[in-house]
């Protein structure tokens, strides 16, 4: 599959951002977001196809956000010491603090 067929399946744009995120017991990085999934970098394992539960957080001039979501691993990629974990949201909720 060529970039070009990659990013057809990609139905929102994704913003590059680096954001951190929680997930199992383990603690990551974004690469990229969109609307409907999120790509990560984390250390761990994960399956494909498996459900996640995480959470993504925001700062923004004192006030904190966190993006809890589930979703399916739709995508992984071996980075040396890590992965890149590419997840479709499913259901997501945004709680402030």
């Amino acid at each position: 599959m060529n970039s070009e067929e990659i990013s057809e399946q990609r139905s929102e744009q994704r913003i590059p951002v680096s954001l951190p995120v929680s997930i199992a017991n383990t603690e990551g990085i974004t690469r990229d977001i969109s609307l409907s999934g999120i790509c990560f970098e984390a250390k761990g394992f994960f399956n494909l196809g498996e459900t996640v539960r995480f959470a993504v957080e925001f700062d923004n001039q004192g006030s904190h956000l966190t993006l809890n979501c589930s979703g399916e691993i739709v995508r992984l990629v071996n980075r040396q010491d890590k992965v890149d974990v590419s997840v479709k949201i499913i259901e997501s909720a945004l709680k402030t603090s």
